[in-house]
């Protein structure tokens, strides 16, 4: 039996090695940017955990309909999330996996930082 020195085709990769240049820069600064506010990043959390309607996000956030609504036109007009129309309501959810590993990953940073628990490898 051969062994296996690609990744699969139908399997994405978690990793890109390429070397970060002006575009992919820009890009990643952009999304840090989407991720500064305490909102945006409350409303990527909910949704790494379930697609969520602007209902549902406004609870969660405890923050304005209206506000909740402009931060979700930022993050889908950036790319960061994605919305579906279910009869009158509008669903969004998280784009993809990099992003909820990006948010997962700050988030579990930022507990460490709270409670102080150590950092780990």
């Amino acid at each position: 039996m051969k062994p296996v020195t690609e990744t699969p085709r139908n399997f994405a990769s978690l990793t890109h090695p390429t070397a970060p240049d002006q575009q992919r820069l820009d890009a990643a600064t952009s999304t840090f940017r989407m991720l500064a506010d305490p909102t945006r990043l409350h409303i990527l959390w909910l949704l790494t955990q379930s697609e969520a309607d602007v209902t549902a996000l406004t609870t969660a956030c405890e923050a304005s309909r209206t506000a909740v609504s402009q931060h979700l036109a930022k993050l889908r007009l950036t790319g960061l999330v994605d919305a579906r129309k279910e009869g009158r309501r509008v669903v969004y959810r998280i784009r993809d996996g990099h992003l909820t590993r990006l948010v997962l990953e700050g988030m579990n940073h930022a507990d460490h930082v709270v409670t102080g628990e150590s950092p780990h490898e």
